[in-house]
C-alpha cells in the first residue's frame, strides 16, 4: 500500500505544559495547507464549530483529543477538582456539532476511560487519556483501509465514480471513508477518474475533495452541484459513493445536504448508490431517519460564497435556510461499506451484525 502524501489530519504532541493537538486547517485549503496547535479545550471547540477540522470521524477523534488535552493541562491538585473540569470539557464538547454521532461515541469512550476504578492520580489518568484518544485516531485510521479494501470490491474495472462533499483522510483519521474506497479502487487498477461535485455552500468537495485527489494523482474532474443528472443520463457515472455523519440501525443515512437528492437520480438512473463509515458511526439507538437531528448553520455560508467572501450573492434581507445535512432513505441505498464488511438490505438485520462486541 503506497504511503500516502497528505500531512495527518490530527496528531497529538507536547510542549512544556501538556497535551498539544494538531489538526490541518482545513478552511484554508486547497491554497493554504496550514497547521494549527490547539492547546485549550475551547479552542478544540472553536476548531470543529468552525470546520477547520470536519468531517463525524475526524470530530470524533477531535473530540477525544480534546479531553485528554484537559486532563493534560489541568492544574487541578485534587480528584473532585479534576473530574469538574473533565465532565465540563466534554460537555463543551458534545455541545459543538449535533448530527455527527462519531462526536458523541468518542466522548463516550473517553468518559468510560476516567470512570475505570480506582480513580487514578492526576498525571496517570492524563496519560491513560491521552492514551485512548491515540487509541481512537490510529482505530479510525485502521477503519478506514479496512472499509477501502470491502468496498473496492463492489466495484468494476474501469469505474468513474461520483461522489459528494469530502470523506477522505481530511475527514477522517487519514485514507478516508467513502474516498478510502476511491484509494483502494484505484490501487487495485480498478479506476477511472472521478466526478467531484462542489458541494455548496461550503465547497467541501471543491476545496478538499479535489485536493485530496490531486495531491495524490488521482484523475478527477469537479462539477457543480446540478449536473449530476445530466452525467447520469449520459452514461458517465458507474457509481455514487458517499459517507456519512450518522446511520440509523434500519439504514437510514445523514450525510451532507444534497446527498439524498444524488441518492434519488441514482436511483432512477439505475446506478449504485454506496455509503462509507466505520461502525461507529452506526447510531443503533435510533430506528428511524426522522430522529437524527439535523445541525442548521449560519446564513452567510449562503449568502457569502465559501462561507467568508466579503462579496454577498443573496440580497441583504433574504431569509436564508441552511441545513447541513439532510437524510437519505434506506431504499435508496444499494449497500452500507463498514469496517467489518458490507452490509446489504434488509439494513436492520445485516448492520445487526455488526453490533460492536455483539
Amino acid at each position: 500500500m503506497a504511503a500516502s502524501k497528505l500531512p495527518p489530519t490530527i496528531a497529538l504532541d507536547s510542549d512544556n505544559e501538556g497535551l498539544v493537538v494538531e489538526i490541518i486547517d482545513q478552511t484554508l485549503l486547497p491554497n493554504e495547507t496550514s497547521i494549527l496547535q490547539l492547546r485549550t479545550v475551547a479552542e478544540v471547540c472553536e476548531a470543529i464549530e468552525s470546520l477547520r477540522i470536519r468531517g463525524a470521524p475526524a470530530i470524533g477523534c477531535a473530540a477525544a483529543a480534546g479531553v485528554a488535552l484537559c486532563a493534560s493541562r489541568s492544574g487541578a491538585a485534587t480528584e473532585d477538582p479534576l473530574l469538574g473540569q473533565l465532565e465540563s470539557a466534554i460537555a463543551q464538547l458534545a455541545a459543538t456539532r449535533p448530527t455527527a454521532v462519531n462526536l458523541f461515541w468518542a466522548l463516550e469512550r473517553m468518559r468510560k476511560t476516567i470512570a475505570r476504578p480506582p480513580l487514578p492520580p492526576r498525571e496517570q489518568l492524563a496519560e491513560a487519556l491521552a492514551l485512548e484518544a491515540s487509541k481512537i485516531i490510529a482505530d479510525d485510521l485502521a477503519r478506514c483501509h479496512a472499509i477501502g479494501k470491502y468496498g473496492a470490491r463492489l466495484l468494476q474495472p474501469n469505474s468513474r465514480i461520483l461522489t459528494h462533499c469530502n470523506a477522505g483522510a481530511l475527514a477522517t483519521a487519514g485514507y478516508g471513508t467513502a474516498l478510502g474506497v476511491i484509494r483502494a479502487a484505484d490501487e487495485a487498477g480498478l479506476l477511472n477518474m472521478v466526478w467531484v461535485d462542489e458541494t455548496r455552500p461550503l465547497l467541501q468537495g471543491a476545496r478538499l475533495t479535489a485536493w485530496e485527489l490531486a495531491q495524490e494523482d488521482i484523475d478527477c474532474i469537479v462539477i457543480t452541484d446540478n449536473m449530476p443528472a445530466s452525467l447520469m443520463a449520459r452514461g458517465l457515472v458507474d457509481a455514487v459513493i458517499v459517507g456519512a455523519d450518522r446511520i440509523t440501525a434500519c439504514g437510514d443515512v445523514a450525510n451532507k445536504i444534497g446527498t439524498y437528492g444524488l441518492a434519488v437520480l441514482a436511483d432512477y438512473h439505475d446506478i449504485p448508490f454506496y455509503v462509507a463509515a466505520p461502525i461507529s458511526t452506526v447510531d443503533y439507538q435510533l430506528t428511524s431517519g426522522d430522529d437524527i437531528p439535523i445541525e442548521e448553520r449560519s446564513a452567510q455560508e449562503i449568502t457569502h460564497l465559501g462561507g467568508h467572501s466579503d462579496l454577498p450573492v443573496v440580497p441583504v434581507g433574504v431569509e436564508v435556510f441552511n441545513p447541513a445535512f439532510d437524510v437519505t432513505p434506506n431504499e435508496l441505498v444499494s449497500a452500507i461499506v463498514t469496517d467489518r464488511g458490507v452490509a446489504r438490505p434488509p439494513y436492520e438485520e445485516a448492520l445487526a451484525r455488526f453490533i460492536p462486541n455483539a
